[in-house]
């Protein structure tokens, strides 16, 4: 145990898994989508479909949404800022097979039109865990900071993006490649020590077979 487990994360609360850990799951969303949220259809599943107004989970998922991180204190007035610009959004109840009882589904639109849907949970201490990105089933927490890599499942793609890091001097801590089917759309989960270069998500995006990229920074 250490003192994180005692004392909890710095936050907005009331709670660190309804609270803090919503907004960890909008705050993944928005730097997933890549640009500001125009409209978001957000699917509460399980506790939180049961509490999520009592403990704030609906302003802090807004407020992550908008940017904000968990122990930023707008997240208080979240609601009121996503109207002044002008950010649709509503909030559904719903059930979400095998999900773990704090899952939220995020559907959300960007400003130019850009879209995923993002599935997230919260279990515990404001810890998340990501476990889906569009149709794509993945695994990831934010603890480090992390490329989210969309590619063809094709030969090769990961070879490139490995070598082009290794080539960097960047120590991959973690890394994971998911798809939902042979030969299909794959997303590749890199997790790094410490903070990536500045415009390595282009470079990356130009390589063969590569869609999509984008870099999440650890969340302190």
């Amino acid at each position: 145990m250490n003192i994180f487990d005692i004392v909890g994360p710095i936050m907005v609360g009331p709670s660190s898994s309804h609270t803090a850990g919503a907004a960890r799951i909008g705050y993944t969303a928005r730097v997933v989508l890549g640009e500001p949220v125009k409209k978001a259809e957000i699917y509460f599943h399980g506790s939180f479909a049961q509490t999520y107004k009592g403990h704030g989970s609906d302003k802090a998922v807004i407020g992550g949404l908008l940017g904000y991180k968990p122990d930023d204190s707008r997240i208080k007035n979240s609601m009121e800022d996503a109207v002044s610009c002008q950010m649709e959004y509503s909030f559904e109840k719903t059930e979400i097979p095998e999900a773990h009882p704090n899952t939220i589904l995020i559907k959300a639109e960007g400003e130019s039109g850009a879209q995923i849907a993002l599935q997230g949970a919260s279990v515990g201490g404001g810890n998340i865990i990501i476990q889906k990105f569009n149709d794509v089933t993945v695994d990831f927490a934010g603890n480090y900071d992390t490329l989210i890599i969309e590619q063809e499942d094709a030969p090769g793609a990961v070879a490139a993006v490995t070598n082009f890091i290794a080539a960097m001097k960047i120590n991959i801590a973690g890394m994971k490649v998911f798809r939902a089917q042979k030969g299909r759309d794959a997303v590749m989960v890199i997790e790094t020590d410490g903070i990536l270069p500045e415009g390595i998500c282009k470079t990356i995006a130009e390589f063969q077979s590569i869609k999509s990229v984008r870099y999440i920074k650890k969340i302190s």
